[in-house]
C-alpha cells in the first residue's frame, strides 16, 4: 500500500506541476500582466512554499482516495477527481473571482483547471490503485 501511496503521489505531484505550467504561464499570463498589482512580484514568489504546498495536496488527495475509497479503480478514480475538482475549481476560481479584481477569464480558468488537475489526479491514482495497477505490477 505504501508504495502505491508514494507512486500515485509523486506521478500526480509532477502531473500537477506540468499542468500549472500550462495554465499559469502558457494561458493565464497575459491576463496576470495585465492585474499585476494584485501578485507578488517574480522575485518575491514564494516558490519552494507553491512545491510543497503542492506535494502536500498530491499526498493528501492520494491518502484521502486510498482511505475512503472502497472500489478502486480507474473510473472511480476519475470521478472522485473529477467531483473534487468540482468542489474546489468553484472556490478556487469563482469563489475568488467574487472577492478579487481578476477577469472572468481568469475565474473560468482557474475552474476549468482545477477541474482537469482534479481529473487528471483521480484518474492517475485509481490507474495505481486498481487491482493489477502499475504500483502492483512493480513489486
Amino acid at each position: 500500500m505504501a508504495k502505491k501511496i508514494i507512486l500515485a503521489s509523486v506521478v500526480v505531484f509532477v502531473g500537477w506541476l506540468v499542468l500549472d505550467f500550462v495554465i499559469h504561464v502558457v494561458i493565464l499570463s497575459g491576463a496576470y500582466e495585465q492585474t499585476k498589482e494584485l501578485w507578488r512580484p517574480q522575485g518575491e514568489m514564494k516558490t519552494v512554499l507553491m512545491y510543497v504546498v503542492s506535494l502536500i495536496s498530491a499526498v493528501g488527495f492520494v491518502l484521502l482516495y486510498s482511505w475512503f475509497v472502497s472500489d478502486k479503480s480507474t473510473m472511480t478514480g476519475l470521478k472522485f477527481g473529477l467531483m473534487l475538482g468540482l468542489i474546489w475549481g468553484i472556490s478556487m476560481g469563482y469563489g475568488s473571482y467574487s472577492v478579487m479584481p481578476i477577469t472572468y477569464g481568469t475565474a473560468l480558468v482557474w475552474f476549468l483547471g482545477t477541474l482537469v488537475e482534479m481529473g487528471f489526479a483521480g484518474w492517475i491514482t485509481g490507474m495505481v490503485f486498481k487491482e493489477g495497477g502499475a504500483a502492483t505490477a512493480a513489486k
